[in-house]
């Protein structure tokens, strides 16, 4: 039996990864590698391996144990049940259309499941600005799904005839076989392949949907953002995914919002990141600007003898809280604007000011350091020799 690879190979996860990265990392191959989504060869088998890989480092006390003994410790700890018991695949993959029945059916071959399968979760990825987060919106967004067929009601049959039983599951949908090991009779369960687990068999097939039950039609959906929501949050529209292809309840539908790069704003949680230049004699003096908010501009007063970098907080002035607790605030950071160019008035000006705070003149500060570097020459050479 070949060696089994080390759990934080299998995952491409440092030993010392966090809980955080272990399930990113999770996340990442499992959608690569389902069977649903990948035609890799050897999809299934990846996927059976990260999910036991995740299963065991996502678990402090399974891990702490590979940590220690490696798959030994685990084998001679955990049932291939236990090892999964506890895990919302559901959760981890929600809105890519895996559902937890699935990864259960692949894992222990279907022997967990129960009734009809529910219908897929579908995901869609929704782009807003950075004011329409802000000021929420109710929009329509196309959405191709699989229904449930009018014609047949779902049944797959022709209007007028009905579906028979299976005979080779007797109706179940599930196929038990029994085999005898030198450790006793295993019994496995799976799903039938000549009902696909409906339990039925269509002899007349209905024309619309050819016996499937379901046809694809694009819907109109209504979508309701709330003001605040953040990059990557996502909205759950229960009973808007797929229909279940085995007269199950409907999928999800899942709205993932995507906020697109502002020109001027940054934004950290619910507070606004703002940059703004100011002059010379701006900072020095003390001077009223104006800065744009997401509701209009607002007047920022700068003091005198402000200094670049400084940040100034309005409060009141960022992003909206979710569920209407208030707003954040906006930060302006004032940097310093030097000119580039100097008309010859203003650089006799800029001089007789330096004159004036004590600084000395540039030809004075390039002698300076003329001497300053004459004499470190010096010393190197009388070192050297």
């Amino acid at each position: 039996m070949p060696d089994r690879k080390d759990y934080y190979d299998v995952l491409g996860v440092a030993r010392e990864a966090s809980e955080k990265d272990i399930k990113s990392a999770y996340r990442k191959l499992a959608m690569k590698y389902h069977p649903d989504q990948s035609k890799a060869a050897d999809a299934e088998e990846r996927f059976k391996e990260i999910s036991e890989a995740y299963a065991v480092l996502s678990d402090l006390d399974k891990r702490r144990q590979y940590d220690q003994f490696g798959h030994a410790g685990i084998d001679s700890t955990y049932t291939q049940e236990d090892l999964f018991r506890g895990i919302n695949f559901e959760d981890l993959l929600r809105g890519f259309g895996v559902g937890s029945e699935s990864i259960f059916d692949l894992i222990f071959g279907g022997a967990r499941r129960r009734g009809p399968v529910p219908g897929r979760d579908l995901r869609y990825e929704l782009e807003l600005t950075l004011e329409q987060a802000a000021s929420g919106l109710e929009t329509t967004i196309d959405i191709p799904r699989m229904e449930v067929c009018t014609t047949c009601g779902g049944s797959g049959a022709k209007p007028g005839t009905s579906p028979v039983k299976c005979g080779n599951c007797g109706g179940s949908g599930q196929v038990t076989r029994t085999q005898s090991t030198p450790f006793g009779r295993i019994m496995t369960s799976t799903t039938c392949g000549k009902c696909g687990g409906r339990g039925e068999i269509i002899t007349v097939p209905c024309q619309d949907c050819a016996g499937s039950g379901r046809v694809r039609r694009t819907r109109k959906i209504s979508v309701k953002v709330p003001p605040g929501v953040d990059d990557g949050q996502h909205l759950r529209l229960r009973g808007q995914g797929e229909a279940s292809p085995s007269g199950g309840p409907p999928g999800d539908l899942y709205v993932f919002i995507n906020i697109l790069p502002h020109p001027h704003f940054q934004r950290v949680e619910s507070d606004l990141l703002l940059e703004v230049p100011v002059s010379f004699t701006q900072a020095a003096l003390g001077t009223e600007v104006e800065v744009p908010t997401l509701n209009g501009r607002a007047s920022l007063r700068v003091p005198s003898g402000t200094q670049s970098g400084t940040v100034f907080r309005l409060r009141g002035k960022g992003m909206p809280r979710l569920h209407g607790m208030g707003s954040g605030d906006l930060h302006v950071k004032v940097n310093l604007k030097v000119p580039t160019v100097l008309t010859d008035r203003q650089r006799e000006i800029l001089e007789s000011l330096a004159v004036e705070f004590g600084e000395e003149k540039p030809a004075e500060n390039k002698e300076k350091d003329k001497s300053l570097i004459d004499k470190i020459v010096d010393e190197v050479k009388s070192v050297v020799h």
